[in-house]
């Protein structure tokens, strides 16, 4: 079912929990699961709670439209819709230029001044969650979880000590240029290990002082 598989995305988007979403709605997480995969189909009112927890409207959730602010025009999924910094102001999102190479390393390995980008976009679907900026994924390293033409939406990371393992990265690495990867803890002290989601692709490690920038993936946008 479509609207399950909606609901699980903007939940994501949102990073709210499964457990979190099924509590908001008074609703037990194990039969809540259900809607998000496909078995169950929400009720009405469910339907309306839950999109009132994400701020968009019932007819957003259900046909995949999302509606900007500032204009009255509705465009199809994700509901990006690109302006300028002065006309659209603080909820527009910088779109780097340089792709995430999710399995291959960029050949550009110039550090990124994410301040500096004057391409940005107004995405409804990331108003109530910090973002910094968004960029493209190339390859399929980390699929099933990102594919190729996905938009992934990043917040900064200030220092490497309030990195949650086991999460996915965009790293501005010196050797290696812009990848996405999942990252692990390494035996040796002053590295990380980055990890793919997709098994034919194999670990490897990076030496903490190869990276630049570093930015949490906080949510994507998947064009079909």
């Amino acid at each position: 079912m479509e609207i399950g598989r909606r609901i699980r995305e903007v939940r994501e988007a949102r990073n709210i929990s499964q457990k979190e979403l099924a509590e908001k709605i008074s609703m037990d997480p194990s039969q809540y699961s259900k809607i998000e995969r496909g078995k169950v189909m929400p009720t009405l009112n469910q339907t309306m709670e839950i999109s009132s927890i994400f701020n968009i409207s019932v007819d957003s959730l259900i046909h995949n439209k999302f509606y900007s602010e500032s204009y009255d025009e509705k465009v199809d999924n994700p509901g990006i819709v690109a302006e300028s910094i002065s006309s659209y102001g603080t909820k527009s999102i910088p779109l780097l230029p340089l792709d995430a190479f999710a399995g291959a390393g960029g050949s550009n390995v110039d550090g990124v001044d994410f301040a500096q980008i004057e391409e940005r976009y107004d995405v409804p679907l990331f108003y109530n969650i910090k973002v910094d900026f968004m960029i493209n994924v190339r390859g399929s390293s980390m699929y099933p979880k990102y594919s190729s033409g996905d938009v992934v939406a990043c917040r900064m990371v200030d220092d490497l000590l309030f990195v949650q393992w086991n999460k996915i990265y965009v790293l501005d690495t010196i050797s290696q240029g812009v990848i996405m990867k999942r990252l692990k803890k390494s035996n040796i002290k002053e590295n990380v290990i980055c990890k793919s989601d997709n098994s034919e692709y194999d670990d490897f490690e990076v030496p903490m002082s190869d990276i630049r920038n570093i930015a949490l993936v906080v949510g994507s946008v998947r064009l079909e």
